[in-house]
């Protein structure tokens, strides 16, 4: 469930690396979205 979930992120969300987005300067919807991509990728990756 994990992995579809990460795929979707992946086209839906925008991605903030690409953007050089500065952590400190982030936004709280922006810092969201972070936080919910990191928590499905990571649950993703724990999954064999």
């Amino acid at each position: 469930m994990y992995k579809l979930l990460a795929k979707l992120n992946k086209l839906l969300l925008p991605s903030f690396t690409k953007q050089q987005l500065d952590l400190a300067k982030a936004k709280k919807w922006q810092m969201a979205i972070i936080g919910w991509r990191y928590y499905v990728t990571t649950r993703a990756l724990d999954l064999k």
